[in-house]
């Protein structure tokens, strides 16, 4: 999995005052949790753009003055007005302990149906996966090119890695529904169908 750093310092003060002064400063109050103990620190609101605002999975660099630690985003907590960051939790990694993390669900392949006139809904867009930190997928893989006109396409048929997906098997994760249009062109071509078996009798 791609990995993004954040600088930032450590905080000495993280009483209710030194917190507001710091979002006041353009800075977003963090914890480190995981480790032997908790790790405050704070960091500018721009350094999170490419975690935070984007559809994509990472872990995380937390560079504190020169000392590094591995983690991924735990919980995050926006303003409820003005939508900035107001807080961020961050889980520290351990390289022997597995962890479990939402990830994108990537489509690849063309589907049959669609081609027909299908229309393809994706009903997962993210899924849990749980690996060890250096088995973390980017994404997961859904093929759909064996989805026919109203087929569904389900988590246990997804491309397998060396991570498990923590969802009941029959979890959907994308589908190909029959479309307005296509349905329509069906029921026309039946009518006409029909019509042409009676002008055969007669």
């Amino acid at each position: 999995m791609k990995s993004i750093t954040i600088k930032g310092s450590e905080r000495e003060s993280v009483g209710k005052k030194a917190t507001k002064a710091l979002r006041d400063a353009g800075m977003v109050p963090c914890v480190i949790y995981g480790g032997s103990q908790p790790v405050h620190f704070a960091a500018e609101d721009k350094a999170f753009k490419n975690l935070v605002y984007t559809p994509n999975a990472h872990t995380v660099v937390v560079d504190l003055d020169g000392k590094t630690y591995n983690a991924i985003l735990q919980d995050i907590q926006f303003h409820p007005v003005s939508d900035r960051i107001n807080h961020i939790d961050f889980f520290q990694l351990n390289e022997e302990k597995e962890i479990i993390m939402e990830v994108p669900v990537k489509i690849t392949g063309t589907s049959p149906g669609v081609l027909l006139g299908g229309e393809l809904r994706l009903n997962q867009r993210r899924l849990k996966v749980k690996a060890l930190p250096k088995n973390l997928p980017d994404f997961v893989e859904a093929n759909i090119s064996e989805l026919q006109m109203g087929n569904k396409l389900y988590v246990t048929k997804t491309i397998p890695g060396n991570f498990k997906l923590m969802h009941p098997d029959n979890t959907v994760v994308c589908q190909v529904k029959i479309s307005r249009a296509a349905m329509k062109a069906a029921q026309e071509a039946a009518k006409a169908e029909k019509t042409a078996a009676k002008g055969k009798k007669k």
